[in-house]
């Protein structure tokens, strides 16, 4: 199936950040090249990926994400183990101070769990615990492959 994509400048894709920016030009976290895939027919999940930039000194970690259009989202690594591919699911995301993390197919992503309705926008909440650090903002539109 052709992915959804999420694109990043306009009225496709808005990205607010909730947290202290402490008058910086930059907000702390960025998200950019977002893609959540439609959900298999009859399987209650879809992948999303994207890359989020840390534009501070400090490392941020991701211990949760959430979505009031999904049931559950949590962030997964794909592994080859023995020539078999496995997936698990990854506590924290760490990103490093002034670097990018990419979330992408065959790696680490984000699974959509137990979509709620068919929505046209979804949020994704990127948090550190309970602070929640960056607040995704997008307009659905499907690829025209």
């Amino acid at each position: 199936m052709p992915p959804v994509r999420l694109s990043i400048l306009g009225a496709i894709f808005v990205f607010a950040v909730l947290s202290a920016c402490d008058g910086d030009a930059e907000p702390p976290l960025i998200a950019t090249a977002i893609i959540i895939n439609e959900s298999v027919p009859g399987k209650a999940m879809s992948a999303g990926y994207l890359s989020l930039r840390n534009t501070t000194h400090d490392e941020i970690s991701i211990s949760r994400v959430s979505s009031p259009e999904f049931g559950a989202v949590e962030i997964h690594e794909s592994l080859l183990q023995d020539g078999v591919a496995k997936m698990r699911r990854v506590e924290k995301l760490l990103i490093p101070a002034n670097s990018t993390v990419s979330l992408e197919p065959g790696g680490k992503h984000l699974m959509l769990m137990l979509p709620i309705g068919a929505p046209e926008n979804i949020s994704l909440n990127f948090y550190n615990d309970e602070t929640l650090q960056l607040s995704v903002q997008a307009s659905l539109t499907r690829s025209k492959h």
